[in-house]
């Protein structure tokens, strides 16, 4: 059994060491909103989203963003190309995906506790632990008009991620399998279904050339 990485035991970047820590020690990512004078992990800071993209920051540390960026998804997002959450450097989200607890512990579920004002973010988003996550890194990207999604764009580079450390090409097609069966019941779900159901095979074979040892 491979085992897991502990957060306690990941490299900081520089950038990340500056971040505040928490009443248990983890460093407070720079989107964390606060409740109570206390970061909670779950939630944005207000206008977080906003201001990551107006001022081209990193969504993770804060500070400003260069020419590549990577964005840290789940399987669903490297189908469909759309994700809620903007980007940071790469060295930050490989930090995250390595010492987050959500995302390096697949069991992990969401509390669903949240504050009363809490506003969903837009689009579907799936509550459940993808099981596996992935650095998706870009020179190009776009917000979609009107809303806080954002057009992931082609990668340069993509790394497979499962319990804080790469993902085997089995694990990581397990979670983009889960992640076509989840897409698939929304296509059912819409006006044209066949169509829907076309256009997401498409993106599902697209998806398969950038699991691990692929190509791209």
């Amino acid at each position: 059994m491979t085992p897991v990485v502990h957060h306690a035991d990941v490299p900081v970047p520089a950038r990340m060491a500056r971040r505040p820590r928490d009443r248990h020690g983890r460093l407070v990512p720079w989107f964390v909103g606060y409740v109570d004078g206390q970061p909670d992990h779950r939630l944005v800071r207000p206008g977080g989203i906003r201001d990551a993209v107006r001022f081209n920051l990193c969504f993770l540390c804060g500070d400003t963003l260069g020419a590549f960026q990577t964005f840290t998804v789940g399987p669903m997002c490297s189908i469909n190309r759309v994700t809620a959450e903007p980007p940071g450097h790469r060295d930050c989200a490989e930090y995250a995906v390595k010492a987050c607890p959500f995302l390096t512990h697949p069991h992990m579920r969401r509390r669903p506790d949240l504050p009363e004002d809490t506003v969903d973010p837009d689009g579907d988003m799936d509550p459940r632990n993808p099981g596996a996550c992935i650095t998706w890194t870009v020179r190009s990207w776009s917000k979609k008009p009107g809303m806080q999604l954002f057009d992931l764009g082609e990668p340069t580079s993509v790394g497979w991620w499962k319990e804080g450390r790469p993902a085997t090409y089995t694990e990581a097609l397990d979670a983009l399998v889960a992640g076509h069966d989840a897409l698939a019941e929304k296509a059912n779900e819409d006006e044209r279904p066949l169509q829907a159901a076309a256009s997401l095979l498409e993106q599902y074979e697209v998806a398969l050339r950038y699991l691990p040892g692929n190509s791209g």
